[in-house]
């Protein structure tokens, strides 16, 4: 199960570099349009123009912000590390679920097997760190027993 955590893990680092990638070119558009678009304009509607750009850039570097946060929680995971209690990094099934404490990054299914990525700061996180095999716990009105830790 190891190779499924390495697995999930790669997948995950994969696509916040892409996003990472994506955000980054879309910011240096941006920032080329503004330049562009500065060179030939002038009067009311360019300083409208190069105000809605800048707002646009702030939200894009936001996002970036996000998805660098988000590297650098899954730079620090080592997959081949086990822990008896759940912590940062594991995958823990719980339930008929395979949860990976990380951050909060969308639904995946690798060989077959269904991934819900969730912060440790979650409400499901929260109740789970620190938890080992056989620990029942409840969030709302699910209760969730912890069948194994990876």
């Amino acid at each position: 199960m190891n190779l499924l955590k390495q697995k999930v893990l790669a997948y995950y680092k994969q696509q916040v570099d892409d996003r990472i990638d994506a955000f980054r070119d879309m910011i240096a558009a941006l920032t080329e349009d503004a330049s562009n678009d500065a060179k030939g304009s002038a009067g009311d509607k360019h300083e409208t123009a190069l105000s809605m750009m800048h707002l646009e850039q702030e939200k894009l570097n936001h996002k970036l912000k996000e998805f660098i946060d988000q590297k650098a929680i899954l730079d620090k995971i080592n997959p081949e590390l086990e822990f008896p209690k759940v912590a940062l990094g594991s995958l823990v099934k719980a339930n008929n679920m395979h949860l990976f404490v990380s951050a909060a990054l969308p639904k995946i299914t690798i060989d077959g097997v269904t991934v819900i990525a969730l912060s440790p700061q979650s409400p499901l996180g929260m109740k789970m760190m620190g938890m080992e095999q056989g620990d029942e716990f409840e969030v709302g009105t699910t209760n969730y027993i912890i069948k194994e830790i990876f």
